[in-house]
């Protein structure tokens, strides 16, 4: 095997979410491969600096746009920015994501609607507005990053499992679609990575049973979603499409 399989450079890339934790570790995992980056996230300042960090040493394009995915016409007008921008899109990552737990019988209608728009529906409007330009030089990668909680839950869970489920099903369906025309579409499930979301979200008994369930024991560094991404955004994986990718430290292992 040739190290050139993970070679990028002269690809593109668009990931979403890209400011801070996955995304912007994936994203330096594709610039130091060569690839061209475009991030994209809410806030200006927190883009400003991930550039600086995902561009440090090395002589690769790096740009930003400040972008709300619960927004229809800036999902549009993003596709629209990064094609303007680089031409083609070689490789899109639909990393942005939110979680609110609610339960079931308390899940309110705003909540349920804001998840699914930026889990799902604006995942769909973006890829759907790419892959045109991917099917014409028949060659494309599309990454959704789904979660262990799209194959398993916890109470509290319901719309964000739901949604990272759902990516799931769109990945299988899509590689269907798209695979006539050189175009992998795969997920991958991400398990306790010490982001901002998880660290938010739980409290310390809950933090100390995610890594105790890993077969490692620990939580996972963003870094080390960066080579399972490479792997799915280069010609390494070229022969992988309708997958999801458990990252999980040993997680799914377990039988109980």
């Amino acid at each position: 095997m040739q190290c050139d399989l993970f070679n990028l450079k002269g690809r593109s890339a668009l990931i979403t979410g890209g400011s801070r934790g996955l995304g912007k570790a994936m994203a330096r995992g594709f610039a130091e491969c060569g690839a061209k980056i475009l991030i994209c996230s809410r806030k200006e300042e927190e883009l400003q600096e991930a550039v600086a960090e995902i561009r440090a040493g090395l002589d690769v394009e790096v740009h930003y746009l400040v972008s709300d995915m619960s927004d229809r016409a800036a999902v549009d007008a993003l596709a629209e920015k990064a094609l303007e921008l680089f031409g083609t899109v070689d490789i899109l990552v639909n990393n942005a994501g939110v979680n609110t737990p609610q339960a079931i019988d308390v899940i309110e209608d705003e909540t349920w609607d804001r998840i699914l728009e930026i889990n799902l529906t604006a995942i769909m409007r973006l890829t759907r507005a790419l892959v045109p330009q991917m099917k014409a030089q028949r060659w494309g990668r599309v990454i959704h990053i789904s979660s262990v909680l799209g194959v398993g839950s916890k109470p509290g869970r319901n719309a964000y499992s739901a949604t990272k489920a759902a990516l799931i099903g769109l990945a299988k369906a899509s590689a269907l679609d798209l695979g006539p025309f050189g175009i992998t579409v795969n997920c991958i499930g991400p398990g306790p990575f010490l982001t901002d979301m998880p660290m938010s979200l739980l409290n310390e008994a809950e933090k100390k049973e995610f890594s105790e369930v890993t077969a490692l024991k620990r939580w996972g560094q963003p870094r080390e979603l960066a080579g399972p991404a490479l792997l799915l955004a280069s010609e390494a994986g070229s022969y992988i499409t309708g997958e999801m990718l458990l990252v999980d430290g040993g997680a799914f292992a377990r039988a109980l």
